[in-house]
């Protein structure tokens, strides 16, 4: 009768459980079957080599191991210790009578030691559903899996533990999280604030607006003005993660192994900014087996796209559908995984190639059509999706110097909170809309109304100003956040004269 042990595959951020089935017979060669890649079918020589530093055998006849079910493709090292377990129960050197009360993985080394996997926080909640007793990982595993209640979590540094635990000769000691004293004691705890900020308060203002609204926004502004610094400090004036946001997070990067030993939960919005030479699986996921990519791992948080005119016209472009959709689907020939991709986009750039058009002190190098040359590097499409484009200029000396303590990131959040809590009550009919820039166009129209005034004032912005016709809608649901952030229930002449501020990019002439 074969032994069976229980392993986990990953698949997008959920876990499927997977038997793993050993039989040992008359005969030689050892055979891994059940869809394995070359990572588990070089597990024998790993098992082989740690069974015997371990001071146990691997049996001299011939060994199957099946994964089950055997039409999912499998792949990596987390197998190891559950063919070893399973090796060594079916060859009489383990007792295997509560086998299937666990889930067992981990990476096994030459000497025996039990290395790091990916997804163990999916894995630990799947083993959970399934009504496994514990969970038997590696240690460095061990803090992100115990998150999840009612399923003991046993990390272990090296195979021997494991075996002496399934034959009576050592007690593991369960990992406990308390998950929620974990979440509110981190739930803040950013390096940055926007009290190291001095002046820009034009460029801390549409901040504020972009994080009440959920606004994506591009700084445009030379070298030198603080466009980096300032979108670092974004996270840090948005709504805190709630429980269910961190967990989710979490879990994205627990498969795509980004999470520290130390690290059990993520309790800060993530800030991920990848360089100008990345490509476009690596910034929308993908591989043979998909994995999520930097919109995934910006999930809940933020994503900064620095020098946005330098990125690959084709890495840009495969951003628009996640921006409308929140999700990206990845579809291979045996397999498609959907990864949840809500995230603010912030980007930025220099004015043109030598950075300095509209600098108030410097000239522009640049030639003749130059600069709508260099601005035409981004898509219209892809510009249609930011909501607020903000000019940056250089800070003042006299700012530079002044000992003004600016207003922290505290405050400023106090107030993206408030604005917050009105969209989340005025959208709590709505399926999957939470804040301001999420409004469809029928939503747009339902809820931006605005006064004849009003009206009177976006026609002659639009025509005087040469806005283009897909800044309309931008300027109602930027508007709307401005009059969120004053507590107004109307939108005032003052709340558009404000959002129309904000579309340079759409202004006819500004590249000249």
């Amino acid at each position: 009768m074969p032994v069976k042990t229980f392993g986990s595959a990953v698949f997008g951020i959920e876990a499927t459980t997977i038997t793993v089935e050993v039989h040992i017979s008359s005969g030689t060669k050892y055979f891994i079957v059940g869809l394995p890649d070359k990572a588990i079918n070089e597990s024998m020589l790993r098992v082989e080599s740690a069974l015997s530093t371990t001071g146990y055998h691997m049996p001299r006849q011939k060994i199957v191991v099946n994964l089950a079910p055997a039409d999912i493709h499998k792949e990596g090292s987390s197998y190891d210790l559950a063919i070893a377990i399973g090796i060594l129960a079916e060859s009489g050197q383990l007792q295997s009578d509560i086998l299937d009360k666990y889930l067992i993985l981990g990476e096994i080394s030459l000497s025996g030691d039990i290395l790091a996997i990916k997804g163990a926080l999916p894995i630990a909640v799947q083993a959970r559903k399934e009504g496994f007793k514990g969970l038997i990982l590696p240690k460095a595993n061990a803090r992100e899996a115990a998150i999840v209640a009612d399923v003991d979590v046993f990390g272990v540094d090296s195979l021997l533990e494991v075996i002496e635990f399934f034959n009576g000769k050592r007690k593991l000691t369960a990992t406990v999280v308390d998950t929620r004293e974990e979440f509110y004691n981190n739930i803040d705890n950013y390096e940055s604030n926007f009290s190291d900020v001095k002046g820009q308060e034009n460029i801390k203002r549409a901040l504020e607006i972009a994080a009440a609204g959920g606004h994506n926004v591009i700084l445009i502004g030379p070298p030198g003005a603080g466009k980096t610094m300032l979108a670092k400090r974004l996270p840090t004036i948005l709504p805190p993660l709630n429980l269910h946001e961190a967990l989710e997070t979490t879990k994205i990067h627990s498969v795509a192994g980004k999470l520290l030993a130390s690290d059990s939960l993520m309790t800060t919005r993530p800030f991920r900014s990848p360089h100008h030479t990345i490509s476009d699986a690596a910034l929308v996921g993908g591989g043979s087996t998909p994995q999520p990519g930097e919109i995934s791992l910006a999930h809940n948080g933020v994503l900064f796209l620095d020098e946005l005119p330098e990125f690959k016209r084709s890495v840009l472009e495969v951003m628009r559908q996640p921006l409308e959709e929140r999700r990206v689907t990845i579809s291979r020939a045996k397999i498609t995984v959907d990864y949840p991709a809500t995230f603010m986009l912030i980007a930025s750039m220099n004015p043109c190639p030598c950075g300095f058009y509209n600098h108030p002190e410097k000239d522009c190098t640049c030639g003749p059509g130059e600069v709508q040359r260099y601005l035409n590097k981004v898509s219209g499409p892809l510009l249609d999706r930011i909501d607020l484009h903000v000019e940056v200029t250089p800070v003042q000396f006299s700012e530079l110097s002044s000992d003004r303590p600016e207003e922290s990131s505290t405050v400023i959040r106090q107030r993206v909170i408030l604005a917050r809590e009105l969209q989340k009550t005025r959208f709590n009919a709505l399926n999957d809309v939470y804040c301001n820039a999420q409004m469809s166009s029928k939503t747009v129209r339902e809820i931006c109304r605005i006064t004849e005034a009003g009206q009177t004032l976006l026609k002659k912005a639009m025509e005087k100003l040469g806005l283009s016709a897909r800044a309309y809608d931008r300027i109602l649901k930027v508007s709307r956040t401005i009059a969120d952030l004053d507590a107004s229930e109307e939108i005032k002449i003052e709340h558009l004269a404000e959002a129309i501020h904000y579309r340079s990019l759409d202004r006819d002439g500004w590249a000249g």
